[in-house]
């Protein structure tokens, strides 16, 4: 089956032409269990919902940092789909511009644990597996405490809306 290609990037933030920009690439990751549910990471502090996923190492493979950073936040051993990158998000936020690229993924094993930064600790993360519409509920309706959050929320909505309006996920 061939890949469709990708729409333009999803535009969030505005980019300011005297802002000297900070790039960074990043990886989202939809990762669903044997009943369907997929990973969302809930972020207490700042009250906000997330999919799983984070910076690209310099280097590194889109799949290996997916799977990286799926380990990393829930212990949990995932393959991608065969499809790729089914959406991509272009941020514009503070001094930093960062390109996301979203992948379907599915749960080899739950068995480990996660190793969060002391960030994430601070941020208190922890994630949960629900099916993807109250995912969207979630995310939907919970109002973060900051802009970063206001940002996140945008970004995996949108990333959640393009992957089930285009059939990716049901």
């Amino acid at each position: 089956m061939a890949v469709s290609p990708l729409p333009r990037p999803q535009i969030i933030g505005t980019k300011e032409p005297t802002t000297a920009y900070k790039e960074r690439s990043a990886v989202r990751v939809i990762t669903f269990n044997s009943v369907g549910e997929i990973a969302i990471i809930f972020a207490e502090r700042d009250n906000y919902y997330k999919l799983p996923g984070g910076g690209i190492d310099p280097g590194e493979d889109h799949e290996v940092a997916a799977q990286r950073e799926m380990q990393e936040e829930t212990g949990c051993l995932i393959k991608l789909r065969a499809d790729g990158c089914i959406a991509t998000t272009e941020e514009f936020r503070n001094d930093l511009h960062q390109i996301s690229y979203c992948y379907c993924a599915d749960l080899v094993d739950a068995a480990g644990n996660p190793t969060l930064t002391e960030d994430e600790v601070q941020d208190k993360l922890k994630h949960l597996w629900v099916l993807v519409d109250e995912a969207k509920q979630l995310m939907a309706t919970v109002e973060p405490k900051t802009m970063l959050g206001q940002y996140i929320k945008e970004r995996d909505i949108y990333l959640l809306d393009v992957a089930t309006k285009d059939g990716v996920i049901n």
